[in-house]
C-alpha cells in the first residue's frame, strides 16, 4: 500500500498490475490509460484527459512537483517501508545532525577547500586527500557551517581522524 499527500489531501492506493495502471484508490477500483510523448504523460481516467509533466523529483525526501493540465501540484509518497519506520519511531533517522567529517582512509591532505565560518551545501568538496597515489575529494554529507578545520595542508592523517567540525 502507498500513501500520497497532494496539497494536504491524503490518498491511499494499491496497484494490481505491474504498469501501475490498475488498482484501488481510497478503497475504490480504478483503471487508467497512459501514453508518453517525450517528457510529457497523457493520462485518461473516468473519461477525463490529463496532461502530466514532471517538474521536480526529490527521491531522498520522496516528493515530486508535477504540472497537471498546466497547474503545478506537489505530491509526497509514503510506501509500506516508510510506514514501518514511522511505526518504529525511526522516520527521522536520515535527518540526524552531522557534527564532523572524519578521514575515510589514511592519506595526505593535498588541499583544503573550505574555511572556518563558510557555509557549505551537501556534496560540496571539503578536502583533497591523497591515498594510494589517488586523489580523493572528501565531500560534505550535509548542509552546514564550518566551525573549524582540524588538519593542515601537507599533513598525513589516519583513518577516522576528524578533518572538520560543523556548527
Amino acid at each position: 500500500m502507498y500513501k500520497a499527500k497532494v496539497n494536504d489531501q491524503l490518498f491511499e492506493f494499491n496497484f494490481s498490475d505491474d504498469k501501475a495502471l490498475k488498482g484501488t484508490l481510497n478503497g475504490d477500483s480504478f483503471e487508467m490509460d497512459l501514453a508518453t510523448k517525450g517528457s510529457v504523460q497523457h493520462l485518461i481516467h473516468d473519461h477525463k484527459s490529463y496532461t502530466i509533466e514532471l517538474v521536480e523529483l526529490n527521491k531522498e525526501e520522496k516528493f515530486c512537483t508535477l504540472k497537471v493540465n498546466n497547474q503545478e501540484i506537489t505530491v509526497s509518497i509514503e510506501d509500506k517501508y516508510d510506514a514501518l519506520l514511522k511505526q518504529l519511531g525511526m522516520e527521522n533517522m536520515k535527518s540526524q545532525k552531522v557534527n564532523e567529517v572524519k578521514a575515510p582512509m589514511p592519506g595526505l591532505v593535498l588541499n583544503i577547500l573550505v574555511k572556518p565560518g563558510q557555509e557549505i551545501a551537501k556534496g560540496d568538496g571539503l578536502f583533497v586527500l591523497e591515498a594510494m597515489k589517488m586523489e580523493n575529494i572528501i565531500k560534505s554529507p550535509t548542509d552546514a557551517l564550518v566551525k573549524s578545520i582540524e588538519v593542515e595542508k601537507g599533513v598525513a592523517v589516519e583513518k577516522n581522524q576528524v578533518l572538520v567540525t560543523f556548527e
